[in-house]
């Protein structure tokens, strides 16, 4: 995974006034698990935002004020319910010898057999769970598609990563190819359900049905 420099300080001060007066200075609160001593510090938002941001994974090199250097990752987010502005993180302290469990981004890599025929690929899912010491997690798991053919979905259970658990269930598709044939029906039974499930037309009040079926 790539690892990302974040610099905190001490969080001196808690409660709902400080919490306020802390994000108006444009500074986070920071909740740091897992090592010797839970730590409340402070980040700066915009020191954050290519950390939370993105698509990737990382490892968190976290340097506190008065400590040493310590490993992390994101272990939850608390956002504004409006703003969508991050409010709160959670990091939890890592170690080269202690397994962790992050979900991961794949990528499919090649031109499958099943669509150079017509068929269509559809993607099941974009994250695997993996479970491994932080050294060995790529940036992205990557999934060889070549030789994938039609009506032949890539399942978790066919896939193996180098010193990697896999957590999702086994019987989960990652990824299938459709035929054309295929998307057509699946395409109108979708059109179907929506009619189906579309609301009925609101009926007419008495007086006007009788007035209609007086002209």
């Amino acid at each position: 995974m790539k690892t990302y420099s974040l610099s905190a300080t001490l969080r001196k001060e808690v409660g709902k006034k400080a919490t306020r007066d802390q994000r108006r200075q444009g500074l986070i609160p920071v909740e740091i698990y897992g090592g010797e001593k839970n730590q409340s510090l402070l980040v700066s938002k915009k020191d954050v935002r290519n950390l939370i941001y993105s698509p990737d994974v990382h490892t968190v090199e976290l340097s506190v004020e008065g400590g040493d250097k310590v490993m992390c990752i994101v272990q939850d987010l608390q956002f504004h319910p409006v703003t969508d502005e991050v409010l709160h993180i959670d990091l939890l302290q890592i170690s080269e010898d202690k397994p962790i469990v992050v979900n991961m981004p794949i990528v499919l890599d090649g031109f499958a057999k099943g669509v150079r025929a017509g068929g269509t690929l559809i993607t099941r899912m974009r994250y695997l769970k993996v479970k491994g010491l932080y050294t060995n997690i790529p940036d992205r798991l990557h999934i060889d598609i070549t030789n994938m053919g039609v009506d032949q979905p890539i399942q978790v259970r066919s896939l193996s990563f180098d010193n990697l658990e896999l957590l999702n269930a086994g019987n989960a598709v990652v990824a299938t190819i459709k035929s054309s044939r295929e998307m057509a029906a699946m395409a109108a039974q979708m059109e179907a359900e929506e009619e189906a499930a579309a609301p009925a037309a609101p009926e007419a009040p008495a007086e006007e049905a009788a007035e209609d079926s007086a002209e």
